[in-house]
C-alpha cells in the first residue's frame, strides 16, 4: 500500500469536499479499496499504486470541471468517474458561452455585437468597443480576460479606469485614496464576483494575479503575458490613452471600452477615445467594434431612456 497526495489549490474546500466532507463521502464510494482523508487544502489517499494512478487521474478531472464551471454536483461526479473518457466537453455545445460563472451560471455573448467582440478579441490584440450603456462591453471583456486567465494563455488580468468625476467632487469624499476610488472600480468588482469564486477572487487580488486600478496607475509599467480591459476610455485625454496603449508588452491583450455619450471631461478636453478612432483605424491587428441600442440588455427601460437622451442631443 502506498500513499498519494493531491493539492486541490485555490479551490475552497467546502465548495470541493462538501459539507462535513458529504462529497468527499461520496466520491470515497467509487474508490472502496482506497484510504480516503482530507487536511485543509490536500486530499491523502492510501491504496495499490494501479488504483491510486486511477484515483488521481479522476481528481484531476474533477478539479478541472470545477476550475471551468464553477461548479460540482452529485451527477457530475458520478459522470466523471463512471465514463472511460478523460475528456470534459461542454454539456451545452453552445460555441458562444465565453465561461462558466459561479454556481455554473453561463457567461456568453448575448448579441451580435457581443459575439463580435469575442471574435474579434481572439484575432486581435487590440480592440475597442464603444456603446452605450448597459450593452455588455464591460462585462463582455472582463469574462474574455477571464476565460484567458483560466486557460493559461495570460499570467495576470488588469483592468483600469480613469478616475473622473462624474458630477460628484472625489475630494470631499471620505476615506483614504483606496476607498476613494473603489467606488468608481465596483462595476468591475460586481463582473468578477459573478465569475470567480470569492475566496479565490480575493487570493487573486492579493497576488497581484488580477489587478484593479486606476489609469494613472499605469503610468511607466511594460504590460507582458497579460489581458488588459481599459474601461471608461472616453474619459482619457488624448495623452492618457496613449500612455495606457504603449503600456502593451509582449503575449498581452488589450480591451478598451467607452461610451461616447458620457464623456465627463472638462469642455476644453478632447476624448482621447474619439482621437483613437481617428489616429488608429485602418492599422492591421487593431479592431473597432460600435455597439448600440439594439445590444442593451439592461432593464427595457434603460433602451428607452438612451435613445430618448439621443434626440436630445
Amino acid at each position: 500500500m502506498i500513499e498519494t497526495k493531491i493539492d486541490i489549490g485555490n479551490i475552497n474546500p467546502i465548495e470541493f469536499y462538501g459539507v462535513d466532507n458529504k462529497r468527499l463521502k461520496y466520491i470515497h464510494k467509487f474508490f472502496p479499496k482506497i484510504k480516503l482523508s482530507a487536511r485543509g487544502n490536500e486530499l491523502i489517499a492510501k491504496g495499490d499504486e494501479d488504483v491510486l494512478d486511477v484515483f488521481s487521474n479522476k481528481i484531476k478531472e474533477l478539479l478541472d470541471h470545477y476550475e471551468k464551471y464553477n461548479i460540482l454536483t452529485d451527477s457530475n461526479i458520478e459522470r466523471i468517474l463512471t465514463e472511460d473518457s478523460p475528456n470534459i466537453t461542454n454539456p451545452n455545445n453552445l460555441s458562444d458561452i465565453i465561461l462558466y460563472g459561479n454556481y455554473g451560471k453561463i457567461i456568453k455573448a448575448r448579441t451580435p455585437n457581443q459575439a463580435k467582440l469575442v471574435e474579434k478579441c481572439i484575432k486581435n490584440d487590440l480592440v475597442f468597443a464603444v456603446g452605450p450603456a448597459g450593452s455588455g462591453k464591460t462585462y463582455t471583456a472582463i469574462a474574455l480576460a477571464v476565460r484567458a486567465l483560466r486557460n493559461r494563455e495570460v499570467k495576470k488580468i488588469i483592468i483600469s479606469r480613469p478616475v473622473v468625476e462624474a458630477g460628484e467632487n472625489l475630494g470631499f469624499l471620505p476615506g483614504d485614496i483606496k476607498e476613494k476610488i473603489d467606488p468608481y472600480l465596483q462595476p468591475i468588482y460586481d463582473a468578477l464576483g459573478d465569475m470567480i469564486p470569492s475566496k479565490k477572487l480575493q487570493d487573486y487580488l492579493e497576488s497581484e494575479t488580477i489587478q484593479i486600478a486606476p489609469l494613472a496607475y499605469m503610468r511607466g509599467r511594460t504590460l507582458n503575458d497579460a489581458f488588459v480591459v481599459l474601461d471608461e476610455a472616453q474619459n482619457t485625454t488624448n495623452l492618457q490613452l496613449k500612455m495606457f496603449l504603449t503600456r502593451m508588452g509582449k503575449s498581452a491583450k488589450f480591451i478598451v471600452t467607452g461610451d461616447m455619450t458620457q464623456i465627463d471631461l472638462p469642455k476644453m478636453n478632447m476624448s482621447g477615445l474619439k482621437e483613437a478612432f481617428r489616429i488608429l483605424k485602418g492599422i492591421k491587428g487593431i479592431e473597432f467594434i460600435e455597439f448600440d441600442t439594439s445590444d442593451i440588455i439592461r432593464h427595457r427601460l434603460v433602451k428607452e431612456i438612451v435613445k430618448a437622451y439621443a434626440k436630445e442631443s
